[in-house]
């Protein structure tokens, strides 16, 4: 039996006992109630077919939290300025949660920290919970020992993951390693840091370098690395729980790692990606947002997507207008003027976006609003508590599938690509250096993907930099990293006045707190 691991986690009698065997409340949403089920770890995950079963259910969650309209994917690009969603007369007012997100006004008890961030909370422990399941259950059968020494690695890297989003949102965090039902104190950022860097690193060694296609979407070396790059490049931020500057640029050159710099550590970590032999650049930019994206050789870190029920791609639904798709879209999310008009014309990557006359998705012909007149998406919203249907352009990265079923696209969403590693080494080596030579030539060699005729910068700094990650990265749930990283993140822009700093951490849910007394809130809450 091949186990596909975009298996819904509901799906199966290995996953069905998983939901059973591991209560979601590591995340501590609730500290008196096992479930109860005569399925246990001592007398399941028997076979190999059975830990791939709840193997899948551990990656499953890498589904709900990432993807379009998935819980963190929601948190971190509403909250930053690529995405606003308009009160469009009744839609999407939502008890105001969006407008929350888009201005910078939530709390731990406002519609966004009770909905948004308590699913930014709960979806990543629950992996987690299900990772520590799996890994106790481990201890207790006779596997073949290269399946379960691989199995482990992905687990502690599924793991390790799954923390790394928890502290991007919320900082320190409790650092749960078994499946014990009981309050837990929060580790320190740092700690969480530390604790993702040791796991990964250790776990990377028994990945493999790449999969078969059957199994696309699971855990490799240059997954781990990935992940280890993004953190070290983060670690002026990723290692403080208070302190982090709303203003000053949070470089890898600020935090010690070992010998060097986290600057060193990122630049190494990208390396072992870039000379690895497995990943190239895609010819044509395009290629990596198709329906069969899965073929691109850029992916690294991959969430599999097919189009079947819950199983697929669904950021058309929240993005596109109401009649350029079937089923229904819901017309929501849009993009600003202020991120729209920095990107050149010329550039590839401005089809990233949706604005002017449009089409029909599926059948290419022009398409009216519902009152009859042709649609054309403005660049500019004038009232973002009262927007019509035509005001904000759209979200267009996304190529959809001709074979999708129902609102699911099989197009795979790629969280770590080439082009973010590169990005990455750039910055690491501008950090060390500004205005270094080897950190131009990486950001031209993707611009010159981009433009034809080549248009290559001519010198690099930091806001170079953070103006590329925008046009390579729009959309693809990076942009509030890069605004905290280079200190803008309070800044003002549409809709949005100059925010508070403390805000750069989003506040534990107040359903969080009421569960576990032992959990503090983030300052500023």
């Amino acid at each position: 039996m091949t186990t596909r691991f975009v298996t819904n986690s509901i799906r199966g009698a290995a996953v069905g006992a998983l939901l059973l065997l591991s209560p979601l409340v590591l995340g501590c949403t609730d500290l008196t109630e096992v479930p109860k089920s005569s399925a246990t770890p001592d007398n399941f995950f028997r076979t190999q077919e059975e830990v791939l079963g709840g193997l899948a259910g551990v990656y499953a969650q890498m589904r709900s939290t990432l993807t379009g309209y998935g819980d963190y994917y929601n948190v971190i690009e509403v909250s930053s300025d690529e995405i606003v969603v308009p009160t469009r007369g009744q839609d999407w007012k939502d008890d105001g949660r969006w407008l929350e997100l888009d201005g910078h006004t939530w709390s731990p008890i406002s519609p966004a920290g009770l909905t948004d961030l308590n699913g930014a909370w709960n979806t990543p422990w629950t992996g987690i919970a299900r990772a520590n399941v799996l890994l106790e259950a481990l201890d207790k059968v006779d596997l073949d020992g290269a399946f379960e020494t691989t199995v482990r690695a992905e687990l502690r890297s599924l793991r390790a993951f799954y923390f790394y989003l928890l502290q991007d949102v919320f900082g320190g965090v409790p650092l749960a390693t078994d499946s014990k039902v009981e309050p837990r104190a929060r580790a320190t950022r740092q700690e969480v840091f530390d604790f993702i860097r040791t796991e990964l690193t250790e776990a990377r060694a028994d990945l493999p370098a790449t999969w078969p296609a059957a199994f696309s979407g699971r855990f490799t070396r240059g997954g781990a690395d990935a992940i280890l790059a993004s953190l070290y490049n983060n670690a002026g931020v990723f290692t403080k729980d208070d302190g982090i500057s709303a203003t000053a640029y949070n470089s890898c050159t600020t935090v010690t790692i070992g010998a060097g710099t986290a600057c060193d550590s990122a630049i190494a970590a990208a390396d072992r990606i870039l000379n690895s032999g497995v990943y190239t650049l895609a010819t044509d930019w395009r290629d990596n947002f198709v329906s069969t994206n899965d073929q691109s050789p850029e992916n690294i870190l991959v969430v599999k997507l097919v189009p079947q029920a819950d199983l697929g791609f669904r950021m058309f639904q929240a993005t596109l207008h109401y009649n350029q798709f079937n089923p229904t879209p819901w017309n929501g999310f849009s993009s600003l003027a202020d991120v729209y008009n920095q990107f050149d014309t010329a550039d590839e990557r401005i089809q990233s976006f949706l604005v002017g006359p449009q089409v029909n998705l599926e059948t290419g012909l022009p398409v009216n609003d519902r009152q009859g007149n042709p649609l054309n998406f403005s660049v500019s919203i004038a009232d973002v508590t009262a927007a019509n249907e035509r005001e904000g352009a759209r979200i267009g990265k996304w190529v959809y599938d001709p074979n999708h079923s129902g609102p699911d696209n099989g197009n795979d969403w790629a969280f770590f690509r080439l082009a973010e590693i590169m990005l990455i080494k750039a910055e690491a080596l501008n950090a060390q250096t500004p205005g270094s030579g080897a950190a131009l030539t990486i950001v031209n060699t993707l611009r010159e993907r981009a433009f034809n005729p080549d248009q290559p910068l001519a010198a690099i700094d930091n806001a170079a930099i953070l103006r590329e990650r925008l046009f390579e990265l729009v959309f693809e749930g990076k942009r509030r990293q890069d605004l905290i990283r280079f200190g803008q993140f309070d800044d003002a822009w549409t809709f949005k006045p100059s925010s508070a700093a403390f805000r750069v951490l989003m506040p534990i849910p107040q359903t969080q707190l009421d569960a576990n007394p032992l959990l503090t809130q983030n300052t500023g809450y």
